[in-house]
């Protein structure tokens, strides 16, 4: 163990994991809103490609398409299923087809050729020219970034201090502090693309990744405070975040026991099953000095910095390529169904007498938009922002927050990655977050409106 335990180890850890949580986890104000300096950077970005945004995620999603077609059909010899272009373009006839369809959108909204339901600016101009310049630019950034948390024992650190804290209360290894902070931090799609790095590297089981994938990958608070502005109670803000924070915490601890997440496997990405005593704090050693030795010994693992600039290359790469399409290709028919067909006013009619029970006002309006959030979390306060009640807007507002997986991005990440969840699972988990939710959103907002 000596030999771990030496100067060029200590900096190898301390450096870049400091720099690692500064770009991910500090906050700071920057046009006015609080962020964190990685979705700076991807915001600057953005504004910087501006004048061609959509030109640029256009391309990028029919080379993916084309690409998939080509390698996943023909099989060239040359390509090997492990090498990156493997990775990227190899894939099921079923994901072959999504990312088929999301390019095929893509040059309908931007040549507004085709059936306007396509292109209309709720719902595939919506992903194309607003949102999908956003996913562009942080995972960029995001993507090229993240081995600063994974590859120099920051987690290893964490994991061993957090154990003691993230065990008892979710039924998570303690590293999985770090996918939580900064998806609640920062932003939710970049603790997708972390969860899934490290399922895909065997640190989580599949139910891990599953738990903290549909638990923890929360909207930003800017996004928050965009939301609440939308419905007119900006002001209301601070009670608002206590009850976004307080309901989500309820549902940490509830939802991950029930099922479909109960009944995820506790096995790693290959069938293995994980060794018991891996994470056992050695006799002589306390939770501290164990996890700086666990993370010196990741950080020894570091033979040269090409190595980890490839590593957060692919990453990017993996986010451009294989989640952008997918979140194009879900997320237009999910908002298409929101918009234009009645399916999610027959799914909101059970909530009815649920929000009823709770004396929410206008609970027929209400529940419309309790369910409609599932296609995209912004739907909700769009829907719900001229209605009287101001206690039914914070209601809402706050519900939109905690449901967490709306197909429009979270939802279709999560499909697009290697993480176990299927669209039945995430439907079932939306359904159970908010009636979990719900009842301790709504005794807070009885407190804020007596």
């Amino acid at each position: 163990m000596k030999e771990i335990i030496t100067t060029r180890n200590k900096l190898m850890f301390i450096l870049p994991s400091l720099l690692g949580l500064g770009l991910f986890l500090f906050p700071l104000e920057y046009d006015g809103k609080t962020s964190i300096p990685v979705a700076v950077l991807a915001k600057i970005l953005e504004n910087a490609m501006s004048d061609f945004a959509s030109e640029a995620v256009c391309l990028l999603i029919l080379i993916s398409a084309i690409l998939s077609l080509i390698v996943s059909i023909f099989r060239p010899k040359s390509i090997h299923p492990d090498s990156l272009v493997g990775s990227l373009f190899i894939v099921t006839p079923i994901w072959l087809v999504i990312r088929s369809l999301g390019a095929a959108f893509a040059i309908i909204v931007y040549t507004k050729v085709g059936p306007e339901i396509v292109w209309n600016g709720n719902t595939g101009g919506l992903l194309l020219n607003d949102l999908m310049p956003i996913l562009f630019a942080m995972f960029i950034f995001a993507g090229l970034l993240l081995p600063l948390l994974l590859n120099f024992g920051l987690l290893e650190f964490i994991g061993t201090l957090f154990s003691k804290v993230m065990r008892p209360l979710f039924n998570l290894p303690g590293r999985s502090a770090i996918d939580c902070t900064t998806s609640w931090l920062g932003d939710g799609t970049v603790g997708v693309l972390l969860t899934n790095k490290q399922y895909e590297q065997k640190i989580y089981t599949q139910k891990e990744a599953a738990v903290v994938g549909t638990t923890f990958s929360a909207v930003s608070i800017t996004f928050s405070l965009i939301v609440i502005a939308e419905v007119g109670l900006a002001h209301m803000f601070i009670p608002f975040y206590f009850a976004v924070c307080l309901a989500g915490f309820v549902a940490a601890l509830i939802v991950p026991r029930l099922p479909p997440l109960v009944f995820k496997k506790d096995l790693y990405i290959d069938g293995t099953l994980p060794d018991p005593d891996a994470h056992k704090i050695p006799e002589g050693d306390n939770v501290f000095s164990h996890g700086f030795k666990s993370a010196l010994m990741r950080a020894a693992q570091i033979k040269s910095f090409s190595s980890v600039i490839a590593d957060g290359i692919q990453n990017a790469l993996e986010m451009l390529f294989i989640v952008i399409p997918v979140v194009m290709g879900i997320g237009t028919i999910a908002l298409i169904c929101a918009e234009y067909t009645p399916i999610f006013d027959y799914l909101g009619m059970p909530f009815v007498p649920y929000l009823e029970l709770l004396q929410v006002p206008e609970a027929a309006t209400a529940a419309k938009s309790v369910v409609i959030g599932f296609a995209d979390m912004f739907l909700p306060a769009i829907l719900i922002a001229g209605v009287e009640s101001e206690f039914t807007r914070f209601v809402v507002a706050a519900l939109s927050i905690t449901q967490l997986v709306y197909l429009s991005e979270v939802g279709a990440m999560l499909l697009g990655t290697k993480i176990p969840v299927n669209i039945l699972d995430l439907f079932v988990i939306f359904i159970l977050r908010t009636v979990v939710t719900l009842p301790v959103i709504v005794a807070v907002a009885h407190f804020v409106y007596p």
